[in-house]
């Protein structure tokens, strides 16, 4: 029997979605001219074997699973879809993740019987909050001697325990047989902790979260392959609604997806799925591209042959990677490599952006066909790049750039309220963040002057031109020593008078400092009277009074604000969960403490929202880490591979999950070894030279610095590409 599923495969930009929509478009195609010939045919007159058998089986209207490796992919593909088919047919576009989380929501009453659950609506954990949550209930276990055995502080080894718990739901292996996989992934290793010690706190924090109906990523995949995908009625329901699903880039999904896959495949549902085997960017964080590379044998396979077009593939692959794995090889360079070498990082990080700049004023170049891609990106980096080119009047996009919402004055600002209004929190404030405060709640938006070279993702640093305060931070400072009065549990602020010469700071910041000080008073008298319903109202208020005041504010601060309110309304959702359960484990003034510890404590990142753009794409240099840059599926005209000799290469600009080794379903449990390490290194750097390749049409620049940020040499995998350029630009050759 000729299977109608297919399995498209290609390398990066090879055209293996729109090989996949094009599949979906010849089904919508094919189903609509057997509908019309249905009602004309002869009695007895069989169906043709080409049109997909649930393509015209529409008593129930079924649709259309797309499933996509991340969001951004994931809205793309939807947009597509819904065009080419002018919006007829029913689509639902989602991640797996994104799609396991729906389902266990909606099909919750039916785990609720089966598992004999708690009837409660369930709440969805974030990580942050599941990582605080359960370093409370396992910090009576994890003693000073847990810790010194794992090597790493409690905040760490939280994390890598969660993170056996998510890779487990992942693979499809219950809680219950982690301690199994990895005592045999361990081996005779004295030097982790016991299997079942960390199995056994695994098991605790699952009951603890279905109790009480909170949900983490590892739970939710868990229950879904483990109780929903296994269970008939679900499966019925699964079916009727799904005829056909299209998957792309499966190389990045996690094991579970192939046993949904199989499940439809096997009730008649058809499938299209595309597959980069160079791609994998999320191995090691959950994706198993061998295990889903499986359903090949289940589909007919096409292979789109050929490099990309207008790519470097073909003329740079086969040498970058004979340079790579046999150093000793003396070769040169074509002269569309280029190199930036530098003795410092910090001259490296000017002469990068100074080539770049100069390429773009002399028109050689346009600022959107500049691409910087670096195995990881500290603040230094991305704040000097960041600064020197839009210095230059050259904007800059930074991919998924997420700082700690600590990290934003406006935010701290608002911490530093909410600790002067509520009772309990002085121990929270000092004189520097009650004069930061001031300066925050003072300013006014201004309308910038060149708006049209700030792009929503840059930085703030370069917004902050574009404000004025009417307290600034000299005068502020002199308020916060002579009219702040710390106290433990009544901080306080004095009229200004309180200052012998208060005359000094002038009429501006003396109102303004007086309405600040007026509005925290009514809102101290409210929250005695029990007039806030709860914080989340108090930031509310504070921003639409000092912050938002009709003006349009900058994008970056209008993200942070954003999460800071989800934030805050996910943090009191929990909370309330968990003092229906038990009431008296915390008290209204410890869940404050708690919040703006955890905010500071870098924990919570600001995740600008929306991701694209309304209209065209912004004009800007992408910056980006290679993970970034590679998850997104971008391509440019120039790239420049910045730390060209850091070791980091050979990692893909991502740290790879504590044991993710021993749940992949190749090797389940098997131990990893130091060659096995090594060879995973060289296939990933294998795999990260070829996509970059493919995602670049004209020219490379390797941009090394001999010596590290720390001070130490690097020599990294890449160096001798570094080494093999015939063309150099030294800081001579800039200057």
């Amino acid at each position: 029997m000729v299977s109608h599923s297919v399995w498209i495969v290609g390398t990066s930009r090879s055209g293996k979605t729109a090989r996949l929509v094009e599949q979906f478009c010849n089904w919508v195609t094919s189903e609509k001219q057997y509908t019309e010939s249905f009602y004309t045919k002869k009695p007895g007159r069989k169906k043709t074997s080409d049109v997909p058998e649930l393509l015209y089986l529409k008593q129930t209207e079924p649709g259309v699973l797309v499933l996509a490796a991340n969001d951004d992919n994931r809205r793309e593909l939807g947009d597509i879809i819904v065009t080419s088919t002018l919006g007829k047919y029913p689509v639902r576009a989602k991640t797996p993740l994104g799609f396991f989380q729906d389902e266990v929501i909606l099909f919750w009453p039916l785990l609720i019987n089966s598992l004999n659950l708690k009837a409660q609506f369930p709440v969805r954990l974030r990580p942050e909050t599941e990582q605080e949550l359960a370093t409370k209930l396992w910090r009576a276990q994890l003693d000073e001697e847990i810790l010194r055995l794992a090597g790493v502080n409690e905040s760490r080894l939280v994390r890598r325990i969660l993170d056996l718990l998510q890779l487990a739901a992942y693979s499809g292996i219950p809680c219950e047989n982690i301690a199994q996989i990895l005592s045999k992934g361990f081996g005779e290793n004295t030097t982790t902790l016991e299997p079942e010690f960390l199995a056994s706190l695994l098991l605790d924090w699952r009951n603890w979260c279905l109790e009480r109906g909170l949900l983490t990523y590892g739970i939710i995949t868990e229950l879904y392959s483990q109780h929903l995908l296994s269970d008939r009625n679900y499966q019925q329901h699964l079916t009727k609604r799904y005829q056909a699903v299209l998957a792309d880039d499966v190389d990045d999904y996690p094991s579970v997806a192939r046993l949904l896959f199989e499940l439809l495949l096997d009730r008649g549902a058809v499938g299209a799925f595309s597959y980069n085997p160079d791609g994998a960017v999320r191995l090691g964080l959950g994706a198993d591209p061998n295990y889903l590379e499986g359903l090949a044998e289940r589909c007919r396979v096409e292979i789109l042959n050929g490099p990309p077009p207008e790519s470097l593939s073909e003329q740079l692959t086969k040498q970058m990677v004979e340079l790579v794995t046999s150093p000793m090889v003396m070769l040169s360079l074509p002269k569309t490599v280029h190199s930036i070498q530098t003795t410092s990082r910090a001259q490296l990080l000017r002469q990068t952006a100074e080539v770049i700049a100069n390429a773009i004023q002399s028109q050689q170049v346009q600022p959107e066909e500049v691409a910087i891609i670096a195995p990881g990106l500290d603040a230094i980096a991305r704040y000097t790049l960041v600064e020197i080119l839009v210095k230059q009047n050259i904007p800059v996009e930074s991919l998924n750039d997420q700082r700690p919402l600590i990290s934003s004055p406006v935010i701290r600002a608002l911490l530093t309220m909410l600790a002067l209004v509520y009772p309990g929190l002085g121990r929270l404030v000092d004189r520097d963040a009650v004069a930061e405060m001031l300066v925050v709640l003072s300013r006014k938006q201004q309308p910038p002057e060149n708006s049209s070279l700030l792009t929503p993702n840059s930085s703030l640093s370069t917004q902050h031109s574009q404000l004025s305060t009417d307290i600034d931070p000299v005068r502020a400072g002199l308020i916060a020593d002579y009219c702040f009065v710390p106290h433990p549990d009544r901080p306080n602020l004095l009229p200004v008078s309180a200052f012998e010469r208060w005359d000094r700071i002038g009429y501006a910041a003396t109102t303004a400092y007086s309405e600040i000080l007026q509005w925290l008073e009514q809102q101290r008298s409210q929250q005695e009277l029990r007039l806030i319903p709860s914080p989340i109202s108090l930031l509310d208020r504070a921003i639409q009074r000092f912050l938002w005041n009709g003006s349009n504010l900058p994008y970056e601060q209008l993200a942070a604000l954003r999460e800071l309110l989800e934030t805050a309304q996910h943090y009191w959702e929990i909370d309330t969960r968990l003092r229906q359960i038990t009431p008296a484990e915390t008290t209204p003034q410890t869940t404050i403490i708690e919040f703006i510890q955890l905010l500071r404590r870098g924990t919570i990142t600001a995740n600008a929202y929306p991701v694209r753009p309304i209209g065209g794409a912004r004009k800007a240099v992408t910056l980006a880490t290679i993970f970034q840059y590679r998850s997104s599926r971008r391509s440019h005209r120039w790239h420049f591979w910045l730390d060209a000799g850091s070791p980091l290469w050979a990692k893909g600009g991502a740290a790879t999950l504590f044991g993710a080794p021993f749940f992949l379903r190749d090797r389940l449990g098997e131990p990893w070894t130091a060659e096995d390490e090594k060879l995973a290194e060289e296939q990933r750097l294998q795999r990260i030279l070829t996509d970059l390749l493919s995602r670049v049409s004209e020219r490379v620049y390797l941009c090394h610095s001999d010596l590290a940020v720390n001070g130490q040499e690097q020599i990294g995998p890449l160096l001798p590409l570094v080494n093999a350029c015939v063309t150099v630009i030294s800081e001579a050759t800039v200057n």
